[in-house]
């Protein structure tokens, strides 16, 4: 039973790490970060851009976490729960990888989910997408997608009160 707080802890840092994501993304990229994220909200032409330094972020934070439980770097004054948390971040990063950029937008693999809650994660953060510029807009999460059907009329209700400007639609 000794794994099962660490263990604990670990998810705990998962699931937390999606709310920070969120404030981030919302606070800090369509805010003062936005030099960083913009190049994230145009059309894709290079293989990195400015917003993956948002990444190197969120590593150096988990590299400092396990640092910071690690006897090995900190000896006697090590924190344990450093590691656990870090490791939370980490798999929050792998997961973030994987479903934002690998499946939403897809820079690793091919795959348009035709039902399902991938099917929700990729029209949540296309409905993101569809403003322009860092002021308003919806789907400020990566794992956790609200309805596209309340998140469109949301949009829609800040476009007629002129809080964001939107894409002209495709086509």
């Amino acid at each position: 039973m000794d794994w099962l707080y660490p263990l604990g802890l670990a998810l705990a840092s998962v699931a937390a790490m999606e709310a920070v994501a969120w404030a981030s993304h919302k606070y800090l990229m369509h805010g003062p970060g936005w030099a960083w994220h913009r190049d994230h909200h145009e059309p894709r032409g290079k293989l990195l851009e400015k917003n993956d330094r948002f990444a190197l972020v969120g590593a150096a934070l988990s590299i400092g976490l396990f640092a910071a439980g690690s006897r090995w770097v900190m000896g006697a004054d090590a924190w344990w729960p450093g590691t656990w948390i870090g490791l939370g971040v980490l798999v929050f990063g792998i997961i973030y990888t994987l479903v934002h950029d690998g499946l939403v937008h897809q820079r690793w693999f091919r795959w348009v989910p035709k039902r399902g809650y991938a099917r929700r994660l990729v029209q949540a953060h296309h409905l993101h997408h569809t403003s322009i510029g860092k002021r308003g807009g919806v789907s400020f999460g990566f794992v956790v997608a609200r309805d596209p059907v309340v998140l469109s009329r949301e949009l829609a209700a800040q476009n007629r009160a002129g809080l964001v400007q939107l894409r002209e639609p495709a086509g």
